[in-house]
């Protein structure tokens, strides 16, 4: 009978780094929540044209799976803190 040898320790990875100066509070906030990608893009592209940068997150990667149902298929729009409130607002008015 083989007998395992004690098992590797796990090495955690480091969280990301504090930005110096920054406020807490100050990262990505979500501001919409689309039911597909191709509405994601439109809206990643009207808060773009105003200057509001924007991050798209889901949890299917589009090019893998690219029909998805329900929920799956939700992308999230995130926008720096700071431009959140006119984020809002901007996309308010095509609501």
């Amino acid at each position: 009978m083989r007998v395992m040898g004690r098992r590797a320790k796990v090495i955690r990875l480091p969280g990301p780094p504090a930005a110096a100066g920054e406020p807490p509070g100050s990262g990505l906030v979500e501001v919409l929540r689309c039911r597909d990608q191709g509405e994601a893009l439109v809206v990643r592209s009207l808060l773009d044209s105003e200057g509001i940068a924007a991050v798209l997150r889901g949890h299917v990667v589009q090019s893998v799976h690219p029909f998805s149902v329900g929920d799956q298929g939700e992308v999230t729009v995130l926008v720096p803190a700071a431009d959140a409130e006119a984020a809002r607002r901007l996309l308010s008015r095509y609501r």
